[in-house]
């Protein structure tokens, strides 16, 4: 089965955020006041860009960057949200596998077995998940983008768009089979390179083993915040590879010890009880 992506244009972008507020409207993601649940106020912060941050409610922003060349001010608009990597830091590292490999190759999540180690929050070179504990209850759980695949809000599986691709007025995002949209993504680069802009460059073809939003940028990824060469952090390869491992290994054996323990102890029990009834039966009690 083909992989799905998002392809990204911000050369075609207006920034009207129709795709931030469907993403909350389709996902019930209602961010009225902050709170315990980790809500983020919305106001005004010297940019039009508007709430500050991605939060647990928040699962797309957009940003907004002044960019000046040769004197001429122009915006440069970057989608904030999960980048659904190949090379997934988030997916290595969870512990309980709620992060994970979707079949159509972006990364799905089911908040219902997350337990809240923040483990996915250091090992994401683009600092997209958010980890909040309800003061409350105690609980701890991580939200980020599901590609709208969140149970019972589940628009791939209908054979439907993502929320955020289908409200875009000028069509900026287009979603399809990864091959087709990298093949348009380079068609897309190739006519911003012939009109001059140098820098463009398409940006999710090979980064992390192919990202499952890509994005055509008429300028460098530092341009637009993105990381140049992002790259998943040394301690979450060393948690796969052997951290994690050995954990699993210790586990094992400590319970393994345990129902030993409980063995000998259980045989020693019956062996007490068998000599207490030899001794009854042969009147030495």
């Amino acid at each position: 089965m083909a992989d799905k992506a998002i392809l990204y244009d911000p050369t075609r972008c207006t920034a009207c955020r129709g795709c931030q507020a469907a993403c909350k409207q389709w996902n019930e993601n209602d961010e009225p006041i902050p709170s315990a649940e980790g809500g983020v106020k919305s106001q005004m912060t010297g940019s039009y860009e508007n709430p500050p941050d991605l939060s647990p409610q928040t699962w797309l922003k957009m940003e907004f960057r002044e960019n000046v060349t040769n004197g001429k001010m122009s915006w440069l608009f970057t989608r904030r949200a999960c980048m659904h990597c190949t090379n997934a830091g988030c997916v290595i590292v969870c512990p309980t596998k709620a992060v994970y490999h979707h079949e159509l190759g972006f990364v799905a999540y089911n908040k219902d077995i997350c337990v809240g180690c923040g483990y996915c929050v250091e090992a994401c070179p683009f600092n997209v998940p958010r980890y909040t504990r309800n003061l409350i209850t105690g609980i701890a759980k991580m939200d980020k983008c599901t590609f709208c695949t969140t149970p019972s809000l589940d628009r791939i599986a209908q054979g439907w768009e993502p929320a955020c691709v289908k409200t875009c007025p000028p069509l900026a995002l287009l979603y399809g089979d990864r091959d087709g949209l990298v093949a348009e993504g380079r068609k897309r680069v190739t006519a911003l390179q012939a009109k001059g802009y140098k820098n463009a460059y398409l940006y999710g073809e090979k980064e992390l083993q192919g990202l499952h939003l890509i994005y055509v940028l008429d300028d460098t990824p530092t341009a637009y915040g993105l990381p140049v060469n992002p790259r998943v952090p040394p301690i979450s390869i060393a948690w796969k590879q052997a951290i994690q491992p050995l954990g699993w290994a210790l586990g094992g054996m400590t319970i393994l010890g345990l129902g030993l323990n409980y063995l000998v102890a259980r045989a020693n029990v019956i062996r007490e009880k068998e000599k207490k009834e030899d001794a009854a039966g042969s009147g030495k009690i």
